[in-house]
């Protein structure tokens, strides 16, 4: 299910419940490849808030591999898309997501792959995408999935922490009086406008809030994770309440595989690696390169 454009391939990658999930395939059609890497977007991630995927793709491609941006359900505020099991045309996004969909959504991917014939397959998450990694493979432990790279984890705690007394009991308002599925009448963080349902999860749900700066954090998703794999993180990271660094071990020490994890951390750069774009994506090639070797 996919078409050319400009040079790549467009995907259209059916969930199980219906909706299609709009994903780009980078690839060199002259030399198959039997190794991919796909990397789960996070909240509004896409190709032009995030344009490090371009040169994640183009590097990949390069060293022989190819690449999925994967979008979820949450790369824009509103996706319009097809119910493939309906027909019919219908609208995601971030402001109506729903968590619980996470496993439904990565495994899709994962699906999509297994179906295209690769041989390797790896599971990247950036930003939010790295905490929906963390959820499927605590669930799933899916084996098709090789490994895995967590890129930039979220601190749902300290992304919410903005959030007032009065949004928060608002939500929890609109929760307790069949108000769920509406709109607020604030933007979640200041720039996440979305329907109560929604808010909540990102509040006092622990669907995805799985990352965390204190050592006593709820990390029993993370406990749950069997393959290794890498975890990156910039040193100017402003989701980690201050201490890159440390958030990214704190999680790293509660994964069973914590030994046989690479930690690595880019110097100078924030969440989504402004002038050091290609320093990651030579980071992932690499790593790829290695783990397929082995």
């Amino acid at each position: 299910m996919a078409e050319k454009i400009e040079g790549l391939v467009g995907l259209k990658v059916p969930t199980d419940r219906g909706p299609l999930l709009d994903g780009v395939l980078f690839c060199d059609t002259k030399a198959p490849a039997d190794t991919v890497l796909i990397a789960i977007t996070g909240i509004h991630g896409n190709f032009y808030s995030n344009p490090f995927y371009v040169n994640f793709g183009q590097t990949l491609n390069a060293g022989g591999f190819d690449f999925v941006y994967a979008q979820t359900c949450d790369a824009f505020g509103q996706i319009q898309t097809e119910d493939w099991r309906t027909g019919k045309t219908v609208v995601i996004g971030s402001q109506t997501e729903d968590f619980n969909d996470t496993c439904d959504d990565a495994g899709s991917y994962v699906r999509w792959a297994e179906q295209a014939g690769y041989k390797h397959i790896y599971l990247a998450g950036h930003s939010l995408g790295a905490n929906k990694v963390i959820r499927y493979l605590s669930q799933t432990r899916d084996p098709r999935v090789e490994r895995f790279i967590l890129l930039s984890p979220a601190n749902l705690s300290y992304m919410t922490s903005s959030t007032t007394e009065r949004e928060r009991q608002l939500v929890k308002e609109y929760m307790a009086t069949d108000r769920a599925e509406q709109m607020l009448p604030f933007a979640l963080m200041g720039w996440a406008p979305c329907v109560a349902r929604t808010a909540h999860q990102w509040l006092f749900e622990p669907i995805l809030n799985n990352a965390h700066t204190e050592p006593d954090g709820d990390f029993s998703q993370a406990e749950q994770v069997t393959h290794s794999g890498m975890l990156l993180v910039g040193t100017y990271d402003n989701f980690t309440r201050g201490d890159p660094t440390a958030f990214l071990r704190n999680i790293n020490d509660h994964m069973p595989t914590a030994s046989k994890n690479e930690l690595v951390f880019i110097p100078r750069t924030g969440h989504t690696y402004q002038q050091k774009e290609q320093e990651v994506a030579d980071v992932l090639c690499e790593t790829v390169a290695r783990w397929r070797e082995k």
